[in-house]
């Protein structure tokens, strides 16, 4: 923090840099690094050889702000230099502000380290749209919990960037390490296809594991007592034989749960469902402890927010959730299923009921954010 701000403040004293007072006046002011106004400038990134960008279409970028800390601008280029990074690979969203980071370099006299501009990973979905947390999962608790193989999710990984030349795609990863050239990276979006996964996972789980070792695998992810006992306590005051446990609580040893889109949206209509389970998802995103009481709570507030009884908004969630009408607790086996499995679940009831469309999203987003 101290070395941005000495070195904002360097290159106003040098008239590098410029105070941006705030428009109701004050003493307080942004600084913001000087831009040409006129002319091009090279961009050196390793995968696009020849790119440029004209100085016009390039704004003052602010450097510090006005209430002293810095934007990722100057920070990550001070951070970049005082760590002797030699080489930055990142997003290719970051392409239009390479111009400003590379001014910063040249007017602290520093040596710009090499950039590598990396294609984004994608939804397998018809806009190809940005992987986001919003719209996919992208946490490893997710892939974990629904029985993805750590060996074959980073395979599936390396093969969105590489590929064999013999066509094999299923490798380790002392073999990928080892041929791996990052100079010739496809530049194609690649897309994060689950179905792709999940076939890749099946290979590693028929041709790498005998019976017993897959026996292993069951009892480190779901068979173990640690993970049985707190679902055995849920079911024990709903079951009357052994026999019916497996129906009742299938649904935490699931990936996914089926869906009616008629039973979810019941005496109501679809896309009033969809936007109640939207905002649900939302609320529960900013749980941070999991728990019963926690999502009791964030749920209560959707409710009250929709001047809904909390009953008529979780009768969908418990659908969405468990995949049945009769099951274990609702907020009990959310917090056991964890917040990731619980917001997926939830994802795919809305488009089962037909999803929410982006203008309406921006709608309830803005409202969302006002509560």
């Amino acid at each position: 923090m101290k070395a941005c701000r000495e070195t904002a403040h360097d290159l106003l004293r040098r008239g590098l840099a410029y105070r941006d007072h705030a428009p109701a006046g004050g003493d307080a002011y942004a600084i913001r690094l000087r831009t040409p106004e006129t002319g091009r400038i090279a961009l050196p990134d390793r995968l696009r050889p020849g790119l440029t960008k004209d100085w016009e279409s390039v704004d003052d970028p602010v450097l510090l702000k006005s209430d002293g800390f810095p934007t990722y601008h100057l920070a990550n280029v001070v951070d970049d230099h005082l760590m002797e990074i030699t080489d930055v690979i990142r997003g290719e969203e970051w392409i239009p502000s390479l111009p400003k980071h590379l001014l910063l370099y040249e007017a602290l006299g520093w040596t710009p380290p090499s950039f590598w501009h990396v294609p984004l990973l994608r939804n397998n979905d018809r806009q190809r749209s940005k992987l986001s947390k919003r719209n996919s999962p992208t946490s490893i608790d997710f892939y974990r919990d629904a029985g993805f193989l750590p060996e074959a999710l980073l395979n599936f990984l390396g093969m969105l960037i590489w590929t064999r030349a013999e066509g094999e795609e299923k490798f380790t990863l002392d073999e990928f390490v080892e041929h791996f050239d990052l100079g010739v990276i496809s530049l194609a979006g690649p897309v994060f296809d689950v179905q792709k996964l999940k076939w890749l996972n099946g290979r590693y789980l028929r041709e790498d594991y005998d019976a017993a070792g897959l026996v292993g695998l069951l009892r480190a992810w779901r068979f173990g007592r640690e993970d049985l006992e707190p679902v055995a306590r849920l079911a024990q005051p709903r079951i009357r034989t052994l026999g019916e446990f497996g129906p009742l609580v299938g649904f935490f040893l699931a990936d996914e749960v089926p869906l009616d889109p008629s039973t979810l949206a019941g005496p109501d209509q679809p896309k009033a469902v969809a936007e109640r389970l939207l905002l649900a998802e939302w609320a529960l995103e900013e749980v941070v402890e999991f728990t019963d009481e926690a999502i009791h709570a964030a749920l209560s507030e959707v409710a009250g927010s929709l001047d809904l009884k909390l009953r008529r908004l979780t009768r969908p969630l418990y659908l969405a959730i468990t995949g049945s009408t009769v099951s274990t607790p609702l907020f009990a086996s959310m917090s056991l299923l964890g917040s990731d499995m619980t917001r997926m679940r939830i994802r795919r009831a809305r488009e089962a009921l037909g999803g929410v469309s982006r203008k309406r999203r921006k709608k309830l987003q803005r409202a969302h954010r006002q509560r």
